[in-house]
Formats: C-alpha cells, structure tokens, sequence
C-alpha cells in the first residue's frame, strides 16, 4: 500500500464513544463521510481515539473485523491517542481528563495494551505513535512523584522495545505537553527527557506529541521549540495539528463566551504593563482576574477551534502559529488534526456539519504542504 508523507489525518476524539462498537460506528459514520468528501484515491490514514473500555473489548473478532474495514476501504492506522482514558464528551471532564496518570499502574497498563492492540490491528506497520498525558495535572504533583512516573514511563519504553523485537513494528510512546500540566512549556519536556535519561535501547520508543494549540498558547514560537527539540534530540512521535483561541485589547473580554462545562481551558495572558505571562487554569479563573483590574493586552486561550479559521466571533486564533510550523515538520512525521471542541463551541459560530468541517480541515492542511 502506497503511503503519502507527510502522512495527514484527523483523530477520532472528535466522536464520542468509549467501547469497540463505537470505534466501528465512527469509522463507518464518519470516517468514511470524511474520505468520501476528500475524493482521494490515496490509503486513508486513520488516528483513532481508543478509550480503555474499547482496549479490553477488541478480541480476536474486533481485530479482523477493523482490518477487514481497512482493506475494503483502503485505510490503515496511523496513530492512536491514548490521552483520554474514560469518557470524553457530554460531561464534565476538566482536570479529570489526564486520570489515571503516570503515577498509577492504571496508565501503565492501558497503554500497554495499546501497543497490543496498536500491532495487531494495523500488522506489518513500520511505526505507530500513541499519544499520552503529560505526566499528571500541575497542581496534583510534587517532586517526590517524580521517581514513580518515571518508572512506569521507563516500563512502557521497555515493552515497546520487547514488541519490536517480535513484530518490527516501532511504536512511540508520545507525551503531550498541555498547559497546566506537570510537562507544559517545551523546556519542561526537554527536562523531562533529561531527567528520564533513557538508555540507548530505549530512546526511540518515548518521544513528544507535538500539540500546535498548546504551545501556541503558551506564546512560544514554532521554530524555536522545533529547534530546541532537536537539538535535544527529543523525536516528534507525532503533530497534533490544532488551533487555539487569541484575542487582544477589546476583544479579550469575547473571551468568556467560550466558557462551558465540559473541557478544561486553560488561560495564558499577557499583562499590558509588564509583558508577564498570566497562567490560569480555566477561564473563571481569568474572568476574576479581570475583575480584581487585572490588564492585559494579550490572551489565548486552550479551546481547540476549526484550523482553517483566522477569526472565529469576535476573536482571533492561533492559525499563524500552524503556518510556522507545518512547513518546518520533517516529513515522516504524522500530522493529527484534533479539533475535539467542536460540539462545544457556541451554536451560533458553528457552521456547517462535523463532517464537512473535518474534511475542510484537512483540506486546509493539504493546500498548505502540497
């Protein structure tokens, strides 16, 4: 099967559903609506959301039937986030979203057996990212979990090395730095990856899902955290192609219109006087901020929008950021499309179907590479 690089697709977390029956719904449901309106004859790569429920589901029947879908048609899987581990949508997730982390066996396992179910669902395949939490939530850590995490992430690194071995398939564990996390700026994860101090055997099987909306809402620059990451010899295991929310002077207040229940949309903002970065953890926090007289010239925001949109409302977006940096990505890397938000953005600047909007994304990304 012919494979196009770089290798663009969407991930699944877009679509709610935590069992293996979902997996399949949303494939036929969607994925296939997306291929469709791509009208291209090229294999389809596929970035699949699989849940910890969905993991103990895919028996020996799940798996061929998912490779019997790809062969029929002419899909084959790229990546998988294992990021979320429950639920995803329709409730509130917020900080609950990086549980279990890494100082629990819990995500030792689950991601585990997604490399299981990683190569054999997709056998033969060369390399398999698996995105991950970054550690655990900021406020939840102190240095004496350090050694722990560490630990599991080592245990990991360990058995994607042993399933190498025995199938070739190279699987990349790819942690994902997110503001308010314990790995949140790109100097916290190249410290991280120094403090990890992987033996040689071990340092291609960890690497760093690169989140284009959260370091864009941490104001750092595309080429400069490329550059920094290579020359710390820290691999991309994959791009997460998203855009973020970004607003200046009047338009900051516009802001709290994004505020919703089911996401965690942490706030990084610039103050007029100073040029300091604010931190906040969800917009309320920022909101208050505001309140006390707090002013700032500059926010954005961790809201994943629609990357084909410069302006979304009255705000602005980070696009400018993915221009910068999709040109600049090695082309064996796999780019992710991940605007999972979407069903939370206010109704009023929806336009058109989930669909339609996937597609138009990808579109997006194509005309700007190719």
């Amino acid at each position: 099967m012919a494979k196009v690089n770089p290798a663009v697709t969407y991930c699944s977390n877009i679509h709610p559903g935590e069992s293996w029956a979902d997996v399949m719904h949303n494939l036929n449901s969607h994925a296939l609506e997306v291929k469709q309106r791509l009208k291209s004859n090229a294999p389809f790569p596929l970035g699949l959301r699989i849940a910890k429920q969905a993991v103990l589901e895919a028996d020996d029947h799940a798996i061929a039937e998912f490779r019997q879908w790809c062969e029929q048609h002419n899909a084959y899987l790229l990546t998988i986030n294992g990021f979320p581990y429950g639920t995803f949508h329709q409730t509130r997730v917020k900080e609950n979203v990086y549980l279990p982390d890494w100082r629990e066996r819990a995500r030792v396992e689950y991601s585990k057996r997604l490399g299981d179910l990683a190569v054999a669902l997709e056998p033969g395949a060369e390399r398999i990212s698996i995105s991950t939490v970054p550690i655990a939530f900021k406020p939840a850590f102190n240095d004496a979990d350090w050694p722990q995490a560490i630990a599991h992430v080592r245990e990991v690194a360990e058995h994607y090395r042993d399933i190498f071995a025995h199938t070739g398939t190279k699987l990349v564990l790819a942690i994902e730095p997110e503001p308010a996390c314990v790995l949140e700026t790109t100097a916290e994860a190249i410290d991280f990856f120094a403090r990890l101090d992987l033996p040689d055997d071990l340092r291609d099987y960890v690497g760093l899902c690169f989140d284009a909306c959260h370091q864009a809402v941490e104001f750092e620059s595309a080429a400069q955290c490329l550059q920094q990451l290579n020359d710390a010899q820290i691999p991309l295991g994959k791009v997460q192609v998203s855009s973020a929310l970004q607003a200046t002077d009047e338009e900051i207040q516009a802001l709290l219109d994004f505020d919703e229940p089911v996401y965690l949309h942490q706030s990084v903002a610039r103050h007029s006087k100073t040029g300091e970065l604010h931190r906040f953890t969800d917009l309320p926090e920022f909101a208050a901020a505001c309140e006390r007289g707090d002013v700032f010239d500059e926010c954005r925001v961790h809201f994943h929008v629609p990357i084909f949109l410069q302006h979304l409302g009255r705000v602005g977006t980070t696009q400018h950021f993915l221009r910068e940096l999709l040109p600049l990505v090695d082309k064996s890397v796999p780019l992710e499309v991940e605007t999972y938000s979407f069903a939370a953005i206010p109704e009023n600047l929806r336009h058109g179907s989930v669909g339609e909007n996937i597609a138009r994304e990808l579109e997006w990304v194509h005309k700007l590479l190719f």
